[in-house]
């Protein structure tokens, strides 16, 4: 009994950290997933971490344990933050398609976050999310969140490591990356259909017996489909750099946080 009283406490710490990352890292965290799948395969990666090493660990079970777990979540939460921020730029870059090809007012419900998204921003979404897939990109997600405590073990004070400001800089930039990222993904298509606006203007100004708005509409969403199917093939490659800066981005969160292995 006294064995169980000093490893329970040790487990559920693992639970809430690796729960927590399980809440808003990509492709566990779409409501697609069943909580009920969430909460189970928390439970079985948190028991695999604690019989690997967690065994043998103490931690105080005093009014000290709720800093102990708030450290755990918000280390699960800022992993799986930054794989969310990483996908998220996909739909960032279709809603600047959408703004200039004319879905922006057609938004739907994206069955992976329950939230309103731009049509293209969704249709992106679901090829990178197939992509990161056949990569087994969740299996490298599952070791992040399992090789975490050989960067940040259990013993580590992550909050001293945040008072010089570095942890939020990290962010910031993270966020700012996120955005130069989206607004590379849509470049050529909001170049050529910005092109497009201008030859429209130009049409307006030299015959202006055309109706430029009833031309316009179906002119720019010809032009944006089309661009869109002759680019698709590149967005392959620029998925994969999608991929390969968000596994970056968590090595070097872990790394700020805590201390190589």
């Amino acid at each position: 009994m006294e064995t169980w009283l000093q490893s329970f406490p040790v487990f559920l710490l693992i639970f809430c950290r690796i729960s927590a990352f399980f809440v808003v890292v990509p492709v566990f965290s779409s409501q697609g997933v069943p909580a009920t799948f969430k909460i189970g395969i928390s439970f079985f990666v948190a028991m695999v971490v604690y019989s690997a090493s967690g065994t043998g660990l103490t931690v105080p079970q005093d009014l000290s344990y709720i800093l102990l777990v708030a450290r755990e979540v918000l280390i699960g939460l800022l992993l799986g933050f930054i794989g969310y921020l990483m996908f998220m730029a996909i739909q960032t870059a279709g809603s600047f398609i959408d703004i200039q090809i004319g879905f922006g007012i057609a938004n739907v419900i994206d069955p992976m976050t329950g939230a309103s998204s731009p049509i293209l921003g969704n249709f992106k979404y679901i090829i990178a999310l197939l992509m990161f897939l056949s990569i087994n990109g969740h299996h490298h997600l599952l070791n992040a969140i399992v090789y975490s405590y050989n960067w940040i073990p259990m013993n580590n004070d992550v909050f001293l490591n945040m008072i010089d400001g570095s942890l939020s800089e990290f962010l910031v930039r993270s966020f700012a990356q996120s955005f130069i990222l989206a607004f590379q993904m849509s470049a050529p298509l909001v170049t050529a259909l910005f092109l497009t606006d201008v030859g429209l203007a130009f049409l307006a100004r030299t015959a202006p017996q055309y109706n430029v708005f009833v031309i316009g509409v179906p002119l720019k969403i010809i032009v944006g489909l089309g661009l869109l199917l002759i680019v698709m093939p590149g967005m392959a490659v620029l998925f994969q750099n999608l991929f390969d800066i968000m596994f970056e981005s968590m090595q070097n969160l872990l790394n700020l946080m805590g201390k190589s292995p």
